[in-house]
């Protein structure tokens, strides 16, 4: 049974930090590329960052460079953001996804809000 369980979302102050992580079971985990998405309220979800399945290759979105940081441990099947310098504009439900070829699966969401 896959499972992609996101944690550490919640409540921040702006221009503060948090850290995502992605605890993935039921899968080759080191054989999926890992991304960071993100929906915010009204809007369409969105690609936040992106890491290749043995983490050699990293994109990030716009939105997210220079403050977030995508990694992946493979021993821990886990993927995690740290999320640095929070803005409002970051308030969302972020989603990590694995995908290889046409295999693609989703976490449930964590709700991350950035606000003083």
């Amino acid at each position: 049974q896959v499972q992609l369980v996101e944690s550490g979302g919640g409540l921040v102050q702006p221009g503060g930090s948090l850290r995502l992580s992605c605890a993935a079971s039921g899968f080759t985990f080191n054989s999926y590329a890992m991304s960071w998405y993100r929906q915010a309220s009204g809007k369409e979800r969105e690609l936040v960052a992106a890491i290749s399945n043995l983490g050699y290759t990293i994109n990030y979105a716009d939105c997210a460079k220079g403050r977030f940081t995508i990694s992946r441990d493979n021993a821990k099947k886990t993927m995690y953001l740290q999320m640095n310098s929070l803005l409002p504009e970051d308030t969302a439900v972020y989603y990590c996804k694995a995908r290889r070829g046409s295999d693609e699966y989703w976490g449930q969401g964590i709700q991350v809000t950035v606000s003083s």
